[in-house]
């Protein structure tokens, strides 16, 4: 089996250009939707602690401190992170951002309200996708909240490419799939 740690590779090629960070610089309608609504739940607490894992460019990020969370930011991306550096700082929001692996991440156990994985934890074969949940659990909160992507076997995609591990593909004729994704 190839190495299915290597998402963030094509990622931090695609954060380098304006042309690659295009269509991963607005908020996604349903991270807008559920983070509001988490805000007016977790009113009464303090701090409002929330991870954008996969952060990419920012742009949950972004969306979440300028919401009023207390936002983390982890991503493989130094070009992502460095983007996403700069706009939070454009735009006067304070977000601590790391580069780091969704495999294995640098926080305390219980440290987050809200874990949002968007498009990010299947980059990977079931093992990693199975670690990734399991970090995730790790961080949140006891009646914590995740909201994440996953794809399903119904999706178009499924099966195209090279399979690189069971319900793994890569498909090097596809932008989007030219490293692995899990079904």
């Amino acid at each position: 089996m190839e190495n299915t740690a290597t998402a963030h590779l094509a990622w931090d090629q695609r954060w380098q250009t304006d042309a690659g960070r295009a269509d991963w610089l607005q908020a996604e309608p349903d991270v807008v939707e559920f983070s509001r609504q988490l805000l007016a739940q977790l009113a009464q607490q303090e701090y409002k602690r929330a991870l954008d894992l996969g952060c990419g460019v920012g742009r949950h990020a972004i969306h979440l401190a300028q919401l009023g969370f207390d936002v983390s930011g982890l991503d493989g991306s130094a070009a992502g992170l460095e983007f996403a550096t700069q706009t939070a700082s454009d735009r006067g929001v304070s977000i601590d951002f790391t580069r780091g692996s969704m495999e294995k991440l640098p926080y305390a156990d219980e440290t987050f309200d809200y874990v949002l994985a968007f498009n990010v934890i299947y980059h990977g074969d079931r093992p990693v996708v199975s670690r990734c949940i399991q970090e995730i659990c790790r961080v949140l909160k006891p009646g914590g909240f995740f909201q994440g992507t996953m794809l399903s076997k119904r999706n178009g995609n499924y099966g195209k490419g090279t399979e690189i591990s069971a319900n793994t593909f890569v498909d090097l004729n596809n932008d989007d799939k030219d490293h692995p994704h899990f079904y």
